[in-house]
């Protein structure tokens, strides 16, 4: 008997763990920003049809509400290329003294993909290089840049997977500032158009993400080159406000993009495009300015509460801030069939699941104690 009230009391406190694990689980399960915003490749749009892309994944948000009008797989982790060097000018730009000078190494101009064309021994000032950064998607200048900061780019790296996690960008996690291909890298094209509106913000980002043309030193005679913005919808679409492209041969085309016109501003982020990624964000930006009052939000872009912040003058220097994030809130859903026990299951508390077999422990202690007295007066009674 006592091996049973033990297995029993081991079971029921084996099975409350599980029960809590996925109790924990359930809570988790609304996505960021609504539960109309998951990973499934199916579109999302209540007003109006939007166009088709060639995108895997794609969102359309108004950056001023935060109201997301279409999406597609918005939460899909995706390998983001360059578009996350937006995530980077998020850490650096409050961080760095545009007027210091860089001095180029053999480190900046040997790195992978794409170049801006950084000399070692040049000197360029931190402006010209966020320039490179933006226009020309320049890994040189984000190595130069990122190690120019204290801590260098393992340090870079460590704040920008930090603060996706304090603006809610919970689908990113970065191993390279640059946006290049590595193993452990991906975003999604929701946490793409936080990275956008939360950049769009500031004036710096701002003007680098629309700026058309920069000019770069040469190196070996007097003069300059021209350097021209990769992002074509600056070229091409009315109120174009730019922001950033990406490719690499195995995230594709990515893509973010915004606009304004009729006083609204709208952002455009894809991912996983083959070809037309600048044709399929302007008809993505079209639909949303002529549908935008007819169109029921299908969710939001989370946004922090931040309080006043404290910048520091020099180079170097943290942007110190008592940020609080909101949690997401958490949709209504109808149960499936079989949930109801289920969720009833995960409410009750972990400790009542071995409450009955210890209040039982002292019914069955007392019996063998019986048993034994009563065997003692049998066997008086034989003698």
């Amino acid at each position: 008997m006592r091996v049973l009230l033990t297995a029993c009391a081991t079971t029921a406190l084996v099975v409350s763990g599980p029960l809590a694990a996925n109790a924990a689980d359930q809570a988790q399960q609304s996505p960021v920003g609504g539960a109309q915003l998951t990973t499934e490749p199916t579109v999302v749009a209540q007003g109006a049809t939007p166009p088709a892309v060639h995108a895997s994944a794609f969102l359309l948000a108004d950056l001023d509400t935060g109201a997301v009008l279409a999406a597609k797989a918005p939460h899909a982790k995706l390998r983001p290329a360059s578009t996350l060097k937006t995530l980077t000018a998020l850490v650096l730009l409050p961080r760095l003294n545009k007027a210091d000078q860089v001095l180029g190494t053999d480190q900046d101009a040997g790195i992978e993909g794409s170049k801006v064309g950084i000399y070692p021994g040049c000197r360029y000032t931190v402006d010209l290089l966020f320039q490179g950064m933006f226009l020309a998607s320049g890994n040189d200048a984000v190595h130069a840049l990122a190690s120019h900061d204290q801590g260098g780019v393992p340090a870079t790296i460590d704040r920008m997977n930090k603060l996706a996690s304090q603006i809610g960008a919970l689908d990113t996690h970065v191993t390279d500032p640059t946006g290049l291909d590595a193993d452990g890298q991906y975003s999604s094209a929701y946490d793409l158009a936080l990275f956008a509106r939360a950049g769009l913000e500031r004036d710096d980002f701002a003007r680098y993400a629309s700026t058309k043309y920069t000019s770069y030193p040469l190196v070996k005679k007097p003069g300059t080159y021209q350097v021209a913005n990769q992002n074509h919808l600056l070229f091409n679409y009315t109120g174009a406000l730019g922001v950033k492209t990406g490719y690499t041969t195995l995230a594709r085309n990515t893509f973010i993009g915004a606009a304004q016109r009729d006083g609204h501003r709208v952002v455009v982020t894809m991912m996983n495009s083959p070809h037309g990624v600048t044709e399929d964000a302007s008809g993505l930006l079209d639909w949303a300015f002529k549908n935008y009052a007819a169109l029921t939000p299908v969710g939001t872009l989370i946004k922090p509460v931040t309080a006043e912040t404290k910048t520091g003058d020099g180079p170097n220097t943290s942007k110190k801030s008592s940020t609080r994030i909101p949690l997401p809130k958490r949709s209504l859903a109808v149960l499936e069939h079989g949930q109801a026990v289920q969720s009833m299951a995960f409410r009750i508390p972990v400790w009542l699941y071995a409450a009955p077999p210890i209040l039982l422990l002292p019914l069955f202690l007392r019996r063998p104690r019986a048993l034994r007295t009563q065997a003692r007066r049998l066997k008086a009674r034989r003698h």
